[in-house]
């Protein structure tokens, strides 16, 4: 299937160095998305052999990733899926853990070369080393990522995100607006369901990446738009950094946008 152009954008826009792009509503900003997600990945494997993503998962990237799936021409048996955060603590079968959403919405519906799942089991920071390693193995190419109601990129929430952060990789505890997020994306029944701790790619490791994607839907995250847009490159808000990458593209519909009224 070929993705028609989305209806009615407004003009593109920059933020810093980040371009901002934004629709009418949720689904067409999520196939725009994903139609140039779909173009840069023929156009990268038209070049070289391999490409190396990383997605995240989350309710916000649901229409993206379903119209990403959808797309054509893609030899997907030459991508490999890594994915950016997981919760430590829930069991193995937990329909809540990100790998099972990834796998529902993405990873199972189309032939990668390999998907490395986040798996924290009994020794959570020996697996961050290790997921560490497997991502620098070879450069990654695209990251398609969301932004938290706290501004938060993965689970770099404002207390532990860290623009120079040493590690790649790391255990993080989850601050409680980002532990709320959960519950009103009703992806958990309640915050005492919520796990406190996850594994999180870092700052750092997500903006080595040659190119982002990062989709932002709903009046949830309108205020942490905002920050990210105009606020000081800070911390406060982590999305704030992505002003400063050479290749990101920012997709907001009109619950998010802070610009439409």
């Amino acid at each position: 299937m070929t993705l028609a152009p989305a209806p009615n954008p407004a003009p593109p826009r920059l933020a810093g160095l980040m371009n901002v792009r934004s629709y009418p509503n949720r689904g067409a900003m999520g196939d725009a998305a994903a139609k140039d997600i779909a173009t840069a990945l023929r156009q990268t494997l038209a070049v070289q052999a391999q490409v190396r993503m990383i997605f995240a998962a989350a309710p916000s990237q649901a229409q993206m990733l379903a119209s990403l799936a959808a797309a054509e021409g893609i030899d997907w048996t030459r991508v490999t899926a890594f994915h950016m955060d997981e919760y430590i603590g829930l069991a193995p079968n937990a329909p809540e853990r990100f790998a099972h959403w990834l796998d529902a919405h993405l990873f199972s519906r189309l032939p990668f070369a390999q998907v490395h799942h986040i798996i924290p089991g009994a020794e959570p920071k020996a697996v961050a080393t290790a997921y560490a390693q497997l991502l620098a193995e070879a450069p990654i190419d695209f990251v398609c990522l969301g932004i938290g109601v706290n501004g938060h990129i993965a689970f770099n929430d404002p207390p532990v995100a860290d623009f120079a952060d040493p590690l790649d990789v790391k255990i993080v505890t989850l601050d409680e607006q980002c532990r709320q997020q959960q519950v009103d994306d009703e992806c958990f029944p309640s915050f005492a369901d919520v796990p406190e701790q996850a594994i999180t790619l870092t700052v750092p490791r997500l903006l080595r990446a040659r190119r982002l994607f990062c989709v932002v839907p709903g009046a949830l995250k309108r205020a942490a738009v905002e920050t990210t847009l105009y606020g000081p490159v800070s911390t406060a808000c982590p999305a704030s950094i992505l002003r400063q990458h050479p290749d990101c593209t920012l997709y907001l519909d009109a619950e998010s946008d802070p610009g439409v009224q």
